[in-house]
């Protein structure tokens, strides 16, 4: 393997400061750590001209939310509702601050943060649903919000990015259509065979998505005697019955990330229904790599691509 040498650096830091897989530790410290790596190298916050922590009435409760408005964007305008990644159980809405202002400022338009609930107090397919009530909530009160309810995008990363491809489909379902969506380095396929994948297995040792990590979210997600189809599109977008009529997509992948070939075969399949998709693979980077625009340069090079890409449909 031939990371990118920023990605070299990265590891050499993270085994200095003596940082641990996040299978080892508890779900407290996992999302703790989660929180100050992402605050330590993440790189600096694009500064905005009002961000707002909002609430969406959801299934069980309020669903929290933070809105971006960058500087020199007044008028009701597009706007990107964003979904972290953290493999369902870790991330919130300061994880991803940095991403969501760095997108929101290059755009520009609005960003939308959706801090979903989160597993193992609330497994599959709690968190989804609420972010299938928010982005409801988003599009009944874009008006309210300074934001165009018909130039609506959704994007995230890894569980985001799976939870942003089930969205759409669950908006298409309900007559909303959204004007694009942003997947990064999403979880497509939790089918038996996904993990059979080439990606899976040559990458399995990676960090930080190594095979134990990806199993210790998953258990936690799908905790055993809960009775789940894994080809549920809700689960794994990759296997809805149809794709057709689904908002225009930008699929980023990494090299060495376990989830690679299942992102790619989603923006196959989009482009065999019939859906402008565009896939770009991340030479010589890993999972998570958006996230770290303070040491990866690809981070923000990522940034500036799904900027563009909105700017395109939205």
């Amino acid at each position: 393997m031939v990371f990118h040498p920023d990605v070299v650096r990265l590891f050499g830091i993270l085994v200095a400061a003596g940082a641990q897989p996040i299978s080892m530790q508890t779900v407290e410290q996992a999302r703790l750590y989660y929180r100050e790596k992402t605050a330590a190298f993440g790189g600096p916050a694009a500064p905005m001209a009002d961000v707002r922590d909002l609430a969406a009435p959801g299934p069980a409760g309020e669903i929290p939310l933070r809105l971006y408005r960058p500087e020199g964007v007044t008028a009701p305008g597009p706007a990107l509702i964003y979904v972290h990644g953290g493999g369902w159980v870790i991330g919130d809405l300061t994880s991803h601050d940095k991403v969501c202002r760095g997108i929101a400022a290059l755009t520009p338009c609005r960003a939308v943060a959706v801090d979903y609930r989160l597993a193992p107090e609330h497994p599959f397919p709690a968190g989804l649903d609420d972010v299938f009530a928010a982005v409801a909530w988003i599009a009944e009160n874009a008006s309210s919000l300074g934001i165009d309810a018909g130039r609506l995008a959704i994007g995230g990363d890894s569980a985001g990015g799976n939870m942003s491809a089930a969205a759409c489909i669950d908006a298409r379902s309900k007559g909303l259509r959204l004007k694009a969506q942003a997947l990064i380095y999403p979880s497509t396929d939790s089918t038996p065979e996904g993990r059979l994948l080439p990606s899976r297995i040559q990458n399995r040792e990676v960090p930080p998505l190594t095979s134990e990590v990806l199993q210790w979210f998953s258990s936690k997600y799908l905790p055993s005697g809960l009775q789940i189809d894994r080809r549920d599109w809700r689960l794994s977008p990759l296997y809805a019955e149809s794709l057709a009529g689904l908002p225009p997509a930008l699929v980023l992948t990494a090299q060495y990330d376990p989830l690679r070939d299942e992102g790619k075969a989603y923006a196959e399949r989009l482009a065999a229904s019939g859906v402008p998709a565009v896939h770009r693979d991340f030479p010589g980077q890993i999972h998570g790599f958006i996230e770290f625009g303070g040491v990866l340069t690809s981070a923000n090079e990522a940034i500036r691509e799904i900027a563009s890409f909105l700017r395109a449909y939205i």
